[in-house]
């Protein structure tokens, strides 16, 4: 039986599409069930081994038993929309209105998901940066839009400022801006920002930003597009609570924007999930409202992370980015002798008792031979488990 529709090009878009017509499992899927069938150490996916602070855990208990069970309103709970605005205001100096410029969603992917499906036009072109989150390619194929990439190359992973300025054009509908970058680890500069703003107003583009990492940077600030003159009026912000919070699997992210806009996304997302995680909402409103301490301190505790499982990676031979911001470091395993990152990362398990991913599954065909030796290890896991992966990879043996 032939099965007509968008899932073909959504597969296809993220990579998932065989040769055969058949979908695969994601990158993710198949190197978790590897960690589980094998028992490896499970560095290939970015979720924590630890729960997030007990304010927030305690304020969702809290809520389930005061009936917070039911539908949220369609636009979110008011006491998550108002901590969400006093966030930006506070951190950023951003002004967003509750009412009209705030909306919560499942998690950052149901907003970049309404927004990508809310705002393209079938043909309209789509410009992410490369190495990219497989749910951009999906989503902009499922929306019926163009994708193009400007590529991050190692060892720094910033982008080329002339290749930027030769991808964005007239028919550039959206750009997406993945600031603190997933899979590289790469903080962009206020100068590679403001070309952005620049092109995107030339071009008549709508920015579209993905900052889930935004608490999670070493040395350097993070920067919100929209704070820079020119950008507010044309960028959707988005955000979630997960990474910050360590609570992913509570699905709960947000998105700011002017008015108009917000309008416009939340005509598509009442019709993805509606609303979701009612109890979750207040306790991430908590979290928002924590002191400058707590995030001060979530952001130093997960360098001394990096640190060791940097540490580890460079120990065992592999030549290695030094990420500044997100879970993520990306290292190179053709030091080791192995070429073919996929093909290192299906025999990790069994050589070192460790998963991680390879960044090509991060990449579109054209360019995966680009970073076919390069592989992404999460270090958002416990000090302990960093330091036993290290001695587990310090047995690996450069291959002849």
């Amino acid at each position: 039986m032939t099965i007509p529709g968008a899932w073909r090009r959504t597969a296809r878009g993220a990579g998932l599409l065989a040769e055969d017509g058949t979908v695969t499992a994601s990158i993710f899927a198949e190197m978790s069930a590897r960690a589980a069938r094998t028992g490896a150490i499970n560095l290939g996916q970015g979720f924590p081994d630890e729960d997030g602070p007990l304010e927030v855990l305690e304020a969702a208990r809290q809520a389930i038993s005061d009936g917070v069970n039911q539908y949220s309103p369609g636009r979110g709970l008011p006491a998550l929309r108002e901590a969400i605005a006093r966030h930006q205001h506070r951190f950023y100096g951003l002004t967003a209105d509750p009412e009209t410029e705030v909306l919560v969603t499942a998690g950052a992917t149901e907003a970049l998901a309404a927004t990508i499906l809310a705002l393209l036009e079938p043909g309209d072109e789509v410009v992410t940066f490369e190495p990219f989150y497989d749910a951009y390619g999906a989503l902009i194929a499922l929306g019926g839009g163009v994708h193009r990439t400007v590529r991050l190359r190692a060892p720094d992973f910033q982008p080329d400022l002339d290749e930027l300025r030769s991808t964005i054009n007239d028919r550039t509908r959206l750009i997406i801006v993945n600031n603190p970058h997933n899979p590289t680890g790469a903080v962009f500069p206020v100068g590679t920002l403001q070309l952005i703003v620049e092109l995107a107003e030339r071009h008549d583009a709508v920015i579209v930003t993905d900052e889930v990492y935004e608490h999670l940077t070493f040395g350097v600030a993070h920067i919100p597009i929209a704070t820079l003159p020119g950008a507010g009026e044309r960028t959707v912000t988005i955000s979630s609570g997960g990474k910050t919070f360590n609570t992913t699997g509570w699905k709960i992210g947000w998105l700011t924007a002017p008015a108009p806009l917000v309008t416009a996304i939340l005509a598509v997302k009442q019709f993805l999930t509606y609303v979701n995680g009612a109890p979750f909402q207040p306790a991430i409103a908590v979290g928002l409202d924590l002191p400058a301490s707590f995030y001060t301190g979530i952001a130093a505790d997960l360098e001394i992370k990096k640190d060791v499982l940097e540490r580890g990676l460079t120990a065992a031979g592999f030549t290695v980015s030094r990420p500044q911001g997100s879970y993520f470091i990306v290292a190179d395993a053709a030091p080791l002798g192995y070429p073919d990152g996929a093909e290192f990362c299906r025999a990790l398990p069994g050589l070192a008792g460790v998963v991680a991913v390879p960044i090509a599954a991060f990449c579109s065909p054209e360019h995966r031979p680009e970073y076919a030796s390069l592989v992404r290890f999460a270090y958002c896991k416990r000090v302990d488990v960093l330091e036993r992966a290290s001695e587990q990879l310090a047995r690996l043996t450069a291959r002849a």
